[in-house]
């Protein structure tokens, strides 16, 4: 194993252990529950919403490392960001998964932070989805919110 899939690894394991954004809001603008039928994994993303923005959002989930970590670091990544800049997040992450392990261009990967770590994931399509569920979650459980709120779609 190389220097950059160590360091890669490293994250992912890190991500599984510190999970940031772990936890339950009370009443939140929105929710959502994803499953991963082929490996059990589950998740439930909640979003505090302040008009386009994401102010808060936490998750309560088990399962893999890899979907742990990747859960921790979207939440990272989109907290405080608005719900386009969440969803091109999103697209960019996606085609990171679907590059099958080749990688995207340099300036998304910076873009995506720590989840540039995922890209060895994507070389194993049975674990896409992993790496995908929360990132699903969290779009789910922000359209409930601005629909709840009023803010359309």
């Amino acid at each position: 194993m190389n220097e950059l899939d160590q360091l890669y690894q490293a994250i992912i394991l890190d991500h599984a252990k510190a999970r940031h954004g772990h936890g339950i809001l009370e009443n939140p603008d929105g929710e959502s529950f994803q499953v991963n039928p082929t490996c059990g994994d589950q998740v439930t993303v909640q979003v505090n919403m302040d008009g386009d923005t994401i102010s808060e959002l936490v998750w309560d989930g088990k399962g893999c490392s890899i979907s742990q970590s990747s859960i921790s670091v979207m939440t990272q990544l989109v907290e405080g960001k608005t719900v386009v800049e969440a969803y091109e997040l999103l697209d960019l992450f996606s085609e990171l998964m679907n590059s099958r392990g080749k990688g995207i261009e340099d300036a998304k990967l910076d873009r995506l932070e720590d989840a540039s770590a995922f890209v060895g994931v994507a070389q194993f399509p049975a674990r896409i989805k992993c790496a995908l569920l929360g990132w699903m979650a969290m779009r789910d459980a922000t359209i409930k919110a601005s629909s709840t709120k009023g803010e359309g779609q």
